[in-house]
């Protein structure tokens, strides 16, 4: 006997609810569902606002056979997306840093530049 026969029938039927939801939640996580809706106000035969809602829900193994893995590039949902974006953000900042450093050689070495900021 499984856990959805231990659950007493209820007098409406529902016994085997529990069951039921695992079944369909399961069905739902493997095969992914797409809910879509479009909500548009009018005012006197005017657009005013058009809001396009989509919701996909599946499990992370069929959203990413679908293509879908946009929370692996995300700082602030991945710890590997963050280590990059730092990574990046670090990498940019010493480029910024050696190049701040060589025109500050370049100016120190023209004489020119010298007698210009002396007057100011």
């Amino acid at each position: 006997m499984g856990p959805a026969n231990s659950f007493p029938d209820s007098p409406l039927g529902g016994g085997s609810s529990g069951a039921n939801l695992a079944d369909i939640l399961e069905r739902v996580l493997d095969k992914g569902i797409v809910i879509a809706g479009d909500i548009k106000i009018n005012l006197l035969d005017i657009e005013l606002l058009t809001i396009k809602l989509r919701l996909i829900v599946a499990s992370i193994d069929k959203a990413k056979e679908m293509g879908i893995d946009w929370w692996e590039h995300d700082p602030a949902l991945s710890s590997g997306a963050r280590h990059q974006e730092l990574a990046r953000e670090n990498a940019e900042l010493r480029q910024r840093l050696a190049a701040l450093e060589d025109s500050r050689a370049q100016d120190s070495l023209d004489p020119a530049h010298e007698t210009e900021t002396s007057r100011d």
